[in-house]
């Protein structure tokens, strides 16, 4: 189906073949491109992390999905456990001294996103939103297992604490300290991630999470 130019040629910006030669387009980029690039560059207002795990989609997502599975992945969140709101759980993130974290999980298992709403010391306002996908490897790869991407926005509580007054009063430091190096350290996290569901794919156990009794 051939689509209509002239509704096109209205919107600015576009880089198209019908507007801009090769020649140009290959000119561009090698003007933006840099041998290296500021931290900054890359971590400016977004934060994105992506890797491949040699575990099939439909059990990476089920590993995703149970709010359990948090504490064995990332770095410091544990010990989630309901509270009288259906589908908020409380745990704790051992970055900040004695430091409740709130989360739930929206989580889609058609398309194979796994979101996780969460927040620092108190649960009725849930900003701080951590957005992760499965895609099946099969389909961008080639190959079985899974593709996994985790994006952060910079919310502009990250700047600083809006709840002041819910915070423990011995803690110095703010989740949105942290924002710098965000990107390493989700990194660290996606590796545990991926090690944990390889692992137990490849030795034929039980995906998880693994909770004590």
């Amino acid at each position: 189906m051939k689509i209509d130019e002239q509704k096109l040629l209205d919107i600015p910006g576009l880089v198209r073949g019908e507007q801009v030669d090769v020649g140009e387009v290959i000119a561009r980029c090698t003007a933006v491109t840099q041998a290296q690039y500021a931290y900054e560059h890359f971590y400016r207002d977004y934060c994105t992390v992506e890797g491949f795990i040699d575990c099939p989609p439909g059990d990476v997502f089920d590993y995703l999905a149970d709010i359990h599975s948090l504490s064995e992945w990332t770095y410091s969140t544990r010990d989630f456990e309901p509270t009288e709101t259906p589908g908020l759980y409380r745990g704790v993130d051992t970055l900040g001294l004695d430091t409740r974290i709130f989360a739930k999980v929206v989580a889609n298992e058609q398309a194979l996103t796994v979101d996780y709403h969460c927040a620092w010391d108190q649960g009725e306002d849930l900003w701080m939103v951590y957005l992760m996908r499965v895609i099946p490897a099969e389909t961008v790869l080639g190959r079985d297992g899974s593709v996994v991407t985790w994006t952060n926005c910079r919310h502009p509580y990250y700047a600083e604490n809006p709840y002041p007054d819910t915070a423990p009063t011995n803690r110095q430091q703010w989740v949105g300290d942290m924002w710098g190096i965000f990107g390493p350290g989700h990194g660290i996290e996606l590796d545990n991630l991926k090690a944990i569901l390889e692992y137990r794919h490849a030795h034929r156990l039980p995906i998880g999470p693994h909770l004590l009794d």
